[in-house]
């Protein structure tokens, strides 16, 4: 199955886009903290092969987006990145599916544009009261130890490497050469500054967290069987936020938080299921 690769202006800068199948429902994947579209090598043909078109995208700041010192990568600023680049790419409506992170940023975007996302669905999402998360606190703790250790050009792997390795179920699944793939766009004496930097966006302000009210479209929730962090335990506070959806939680047995890195055939026949039901709205409210 062939990717196209592409550049799509945003405005502040270009985000990386990777679109797998032509003429069918779109399906939007996000990325959370610390990864890319690199996340969804094993979930986007399995999709494209069930006949969507699936869009896979690099947040900006992250993978091969751009990213400019001015902009603000803020989750409802990369929502609106998101917005922008859909219109660039003709898309109307898509089902969303985004990870830790990248779920949020999908909710803003239903809230906010209820017309344009038709069901989202969050795999493993942080604890909405306890931002940015206890692995990317240990993450910005770790930065001093590793600043008098490591050399400027891989400064940010031993940062990287260990949130990696903790979100997979069994190490094996997250083995060197993964690791050093979701690293490489933080090769370089930026690597942990570009780190420190995303992982201070993750946070929702009172008025974002009053959005997810306004939220209309479905949502799945998607745990992993052996996810020990806080993104399991607030579930039921976010799912409680939601108060306009017909939300459902699924779990994924022998699955840490990176789902797709421990069970990427389980989690792609979970996705097929959900986006083949047919959604139950709410009735939109004009904007």
């Amino acid at each position: 199955m062939y990717t196209e690769h592409l550049r799509i202006p945003v405005g502040v800068g270009f985000l990386h886009v990777e679109r797998t199948g032509r003429g069918g429902s779109p399906v939007l994947l996000l990325h959370g903290y610390g990864t890319c579209t690199f996340l969804w090598r094993a979930i986007a043909p399995q999709l494209a092969d069930a006949g969507y078109t699936v869009v896979a995208l690099d947040l900006l700041g992250y993978g091969e987006s751009d990213r400019p010192a001015n902009a603000s990568y803020g989750m409802a600023a990369q929502a609106e990145y998101i917005a922008r680049a859909l219109s660039a790419l003709r898309l109307s409506e898509v089902a969303i599916v985004g990870q830790d992170v990248g779920g949020l940023v999908g909710l803003l975007l239903a809230a906010q544009r209820p017309s344009r996302v038709r069901q989202v669905a969050l795999l493993s999402p942080p604890d909405i009261d306890d931002l940015p998360g206890p692995d990317i606190r240990a993450l910005q703790r770790a930065t001093a130890r590793t600043a008098l250790s490591s050399n400027a050009l891989f400064g940010a792997l031993p940062l990287l490497e260990p949130f990696l390795q903790g979100a997979v179920s069994e190490l094996k699944h997250m083995p060197d050469r993964l690791v050093g793939r979701y690293f490489a766009p933080f090769v370089g004496g930026d690597g942990v500054a570009q780190l420190l930097w995303l992982a201070s966006a993750v946070e929702l302000s009172d008025e974002e967290l009053g959005l997810l009210a306004q939220v209309q479209a479905p949502v799945r929730l998607v745990r992993g069987e052996r996810d020990q962090t806080s993104h399991a335990s607030g579930l039921p506070r976010l799912e409680a936020r939601l108060v306009g959806t017909v939300s459902t939680t699924m779990t994924i047995a022998d699955a840490g938080r990176l789902i797709g890195e421990d069970q990427p055939g389980a989690l792609a026949t979970a996705l097929l299921t959900w986006l083949e039901r047919k959604p139950v709205t709410a009735p939109l409210i004009s904007r």
